[in-house]
């Protein structure tokens, strides 16, 4: 039975739940809720398992904060014997609007904290990743309290439909893979 790894960025601690740094923890967190399963701690990780369609899905949400993510991938990639090309980073993306939601089988870290450090890490740019649009309504310089903000009234309504899509993409790629979930949702 094969496994994959669903990596879900973000940063620990109550003052970072509901930011949109924190979407990748958001989106893995309802894939656990959806199969009724409960994250447990582990090591540089809370970690969550269950089986669908033939396949075994390993859900962390690393606990070494989001600049420090690539050493969580990493082990879990190796204590579970997981290839890369099982693997897929959940993760915000200020470069996509709001609600934008695109899976790319390789890339740049773009700038993020936690892909940077996966990418030296793993010492590739060739893995899996899922990216959610926050977008870039801040002003020059203002980067960082934006993304750790919360999200506004308006985009806390349209959440919920968003993150179902990207629930669904990621469960795909465990299933049908990287270039079919890619033609199927990546328009949507």
């Amino acid at each position: 039975m094969s496994k994959f790894l669903i990596v879900g960025l973000g940063n620990i601690g109550e003052e970072y739940e509901n930011t949109r740094h924190n979407i990748g923890f958001t989106i893995v967190d309802a894939i656990a809720k959806e199969h009724g399963i409960k994250f447990i701690n582990g090591r540089l990780a809370t970690v969550a398992e269950y089986k669908w369609k033939g396949k075994v899905i390993i859900l962390i949400k690393p606990t070494t904060f989001m600049n420090l993510s690539g050493k969580a991938v990493n082990y879990w990639l190796q204590a579970e014997s997981i290839k890369k090309e099982n693997l897929l980073v959940v993760t915000d993306d200020i470069a996509l609007p709001f609600g934008t939601v695109r899976m790319k089988g390789k890339g740049s870290d773009g700038g993020h904290n936690g892909l940077r450090n996966i990418q030296e890490i793993l010492n590739t740019t060739e893995y899996a990743r899922l990216r959610f649009g926050v977008g870039s309504e801040f002003a020059v310089g203002r980067q960082v309290d934006y993304v750790l903000g919360k999200w506004n009234a308006d985009e806390q309504k349209a959440l919920l439909p968003r993150v179902e899509l990207a629930k669904e993409m990621a469960q795909s790629f465990a299933t049908i893979g990287l270039q079919l979930t890619m033609t199927n949702f990546n328009n949507k």
